[in-house]
């Protein structure tokens, strides 16, 4: 025992032992939590971003989809599809940006409706483009 204190190879025992050991730890919490934070906060944004990006490309598809219905019934052309996708667009597609719709591939037997966009971004700079399609047979009369 040297001076009231019991001393092990250099290293003092006791309460003021552990204290001067936890000296050097301190703060360390709080650089766990930062780092912690910081890797829930990218997992969050990239869940929204994801689930942004799936809905904008529902909502186009689900736009070209209509304008296929539209445009394939007896009667109609591939500009009332583009015009019905417009129409959905218009209502429901706020998540998509800057949409175009084109009917390009149509023939007299077959409609095709492309819708293309972007996606709102979390990211300032990053583009997500959308492109989807829809196609069907065109309803024509036939003689049996």
């Amino acid at each position: 025992m040297k001076g009231g204190h019991a001393v092990t190879a250099g290293k003092p025992r006791g309460v003021r032992g552990w204290r001067l050991r936890a000296r050097g730890d301190r703060g360390f919490g709080s650089v766990e939590l930062a780092v912690l934070a910081l890797v829930v906060l990218a997992l969050a944004f990239t869940a929204l971003q994801a689930g942004l990006y799936f809905h904008g490309r529902k909502a186009a598809q689900s736009a070209a989809r209509h304008g296929v219905e539209s445009g394939r019934q007896f009667g109609s052309g591939p500009g009332d599809g583009v015009a019905q996708a417009q129409a959905f667009l218009a209502r429901f597609g706020g998540s998509v940006e800057g949409a175009s719709v084109s009917s390009s591939g149509s023939s007299a037997q077959q409609i095709r409706i492309t819708v293309r966009g972007k996606v709102a971004t979390l990211v300032p700079g990053l583009t997500l483009e959308i492109v989807q399609h829809a196609e069907a047979p065109v309803e024509r009369w036939t003689t049996p």
